[in-house]
């Protein structure tokens, strides 16, 4: 006599809520939790509660009034930033410079980074690092003086292009406005190269060494391995800093730009920093200031999630 058995569909595993896993997650991990306790109070303090200083913008603000006791003048002060023809010709020395530093930072980095990894006299390799990472040690204050002195008319590149006799006289380099954005450019490569390309040869040590035996085993030369195992290897690396870069485009510096640029070169070198602390903190327009900031911070906000965004359609890596 056969035994009717009523078939039971087997029960689907209960997975815990979103919620439970993050919790679940902060206890496993709560060392680092305990750790990113005083960084997240540090941001919290210095990040955020100073953005309640951006409704300043929105006033005629005069220190000696009460909060409730400021004119709110709306848009006023951003109206007159776009029509006023010294910031548009800021905002492009600003984004100018910050190309420039863009660019040549990143090929002359990872170039410098390639050709001390192809490196195999350990001595002579540490040399270079040595010279190349000093200059990042040097304060701009030094540094814009040793610039001066070179560029100066009795400097080394005069005497040097008068002794090649491309040049009959001495040239004032800091006195022509158009070179200042190539002077800048040079000058950042020679400070910063050095310690730019500590990330990228840090990212070539995780590359397995056996795709460089066995690309040598196929007959790939030098450069091919560079092009074809060293700069995949080290694409997510790329990626990501150019991506935090992108976020900076409206931040091309203030000291090299202030202590290089003079009366004569100012329509190239004046930048959005140099602005703010001329036009509104100086002249007491704090809404001024704090209205070119806050513009500022919002595109620099806006670039950031675009470029992560785009990284992230293409399949590359990103922040988050």
């Amino acid at each position: 006599m056969e035994r009717n058995v009523a078939y039971t569909e087997p029960s689907a595993t209960v997975q815990p809520s979103r919620w439970k896993r993050f919790f679940r997650l902060l206890v496993q991990q709560r060392a680092l939790v305990v750790m990113s306790v005083p960084f997240v109070i540090w941001l919290f303090i210095f990040k955020y509660l100073p953005l309640w200083g951006w409704t300043i913008a929105f006033q005629d603000f005069k220190p000696a009034r009460g909060f409730f006791d400021q004119q709110w003048v709306g848009f006023k002060h951003f109206q007159f930033l776009f029509g006023d023809e010294r910031f548009l010709r800021v905002l492009r020395n600003t984004l100018v410079m910050s190309a420039i530093n863009l660019v040549l930072g990143f090929t002359t980095a990872i170039t410098l980074a390639l050709m001390l990894n192809e490196v195999r006299q350990i001595v002579f390799k540490r040399v270079v690092q040595t010279i190349s990472y000093l200059p990042h040690f040097i304060s701009w204050v030094v540094a814009a003086g040793i610039i001066q002195s070179v560029l100066s008319t009795d400097g080394i590149v005069n005497d040097l292009l008068m002794w090649l006799g491309v040049i009959d006289d001495e040239v004032l380099f800091l006195g022509v406005g158009h070179w200042f954005w190539g002077i800048f450019g040079a000058s950042v490569v020679w400070k910063d190269l050095g310690w730019n390309t500590i990330v990228y040869l840090a990212a070539m040590t995780m590359i397995d060494p056996a795709q460089y035996e066995a690309a040598e085993m196929d007959g790939a030369g030098r450069f091919k391995r560079m092009w074809h195992i060293t700069l995949p290897g080290i694409r997510p690396v790329i990626v990501v800093l150019l991506i935090m870069n992108i976020g900076y485009l409206l931040d091309s510096g203030f000291e090299p730009q202030y202590l290089l640029g003079n009366g004569m070169n100012i329509d190239y070198s004046e930048n959005l920093d140099i602005f703010v602390l001329k036009y509104g903190i100086n002249m007491g327009n704090f809404s001024l200031s704090v209205a070119a900031s806050m513009f500022k911070t919002v595109v620099s906000f806006i670039l950031l999630f675009a470029a992560n965004h785009i990284a992230k359609r293409l399949g590359q890596a990103r922040l988050y």
